[in-house]
């Protein structure tokens, strides 16, 4: 939607005549996007609309910027959500556009956990000797596919209000590095001890090398979740350096990714602790 759809045309009237010497005015051929920064930056309640000729075509007022900020947020919180921005309200979109809407980026992320399948089929071997490893699978790649789509989230939100620059991808980097040890650390404590209690309290057995168990645990949530974090706030910045919405690199797609490195870094850990033990 062009911005001199919204106006009514002046061809009289010219910026570049206003006696004001604040001439501040919105490109006829702005978009959206552009049209809610200038209200954000100039604070006014109306901002003329000019022609390249400087030529007033007529004005957008608060209001107007509003509707528009407000479509523009449904549709950034739609696609990091999982799906095609809707053009309609939601009861108004019929059910054949809606399973369009939703059924390709269900596609392409059920694709993508297969490979979730394909990384459990490689570790065959390690689960045959070790089934106490299978019981945490859920909980290791839940906490990085949680960590990543927080992280992804929160990126797309800083972008789209310029919070956040390409320039500024080292420190968004080193934020989440330094973010994703500690949470990682946290939760991976959390992880050991409900081993250790469980193991004294009798709810479960873990065997013999139970430590060793719960170290796993500990050690694979450190590295799970630093990597979730990382990559939900690296995607987003790679796909805008590309030209594309960031708000594309949603939150199921990182969650999905991390999923199958979640996987590799889980059993990697368990080969490296438990080999000559439990493996």
């Amino acid at each position: 939607m062009r911005l001199a759809t919204l106006v009514l045309a002046d061809p009289s009237a010219r910026v570049a005549d206003l006696k004001d010497r604040v001439l501040i005015s919105i490109p006829a051929t702005a978009d959206r996007a552009e049209a809610v920064q200038a209200f954000k930056k100039y604070d006014r309640i109306a901002l003329p609309v000019a022609d390249s000729d400087g030529a007033m075509l007529g004005i957008i007022t608060a209001d107007d910027v509003l509707d528009v900020a407000e479509q523009v947020a449904t549709e950034e919180m739609q696609r990091v959500g999982g799906m095609e921005a809707l053009d309609a309200p939601y009861l108004e979109v019929g059910f054949l556009r809606m399973l369009w809407k939703r059924g390709g980026w269900l596609s392409v992320l059920f694709l993508g956990e297969m490979l979730t399948a394909t990384a459990m089929t490689h570790f065959e071997d390690e689960l045959a000797k070790a089934v106490v490893l299978a019981m945490f699978v859920p909980l290791i790649i839940s906490s990085g596919g949680n960590s990543g789509s927080q992280a992804a989230t929160l990126v797309v939100r800083a972008l789209a209000l310029r919070e956040v620059r390409l320039r500024d991808w080292s420190r968004v980097l080193g934020r989440e590095l330094r973010t994703g040890l500690a949470l990682g650390a946290w939760l991976g404590l959390l992880g050991f001890v409900r081993v250790e209690v469980w193991q004294h309290v009798g709810l479960y057995n873990y065997g013999p090398h139970h430590m060793l168990v719960a170290l796993t645990v500990w050690v694979s949530l450190v590295g799970v979740v630093t990597f979730g974090s990382v990559s939900g706030a690296t995607l987003p910045l790679v796909l805008r350096r590309l030209g594309f919405d960031p708000a594309t690199c949603s939150a199921p797609f990182v969650a999905t990714l991390v999923d199958v490195t979640g996987l590799v870094i889980y059993f990697s850990a368990a080969a490296l602790i438990l080999t000559g033990t439990v493996l």
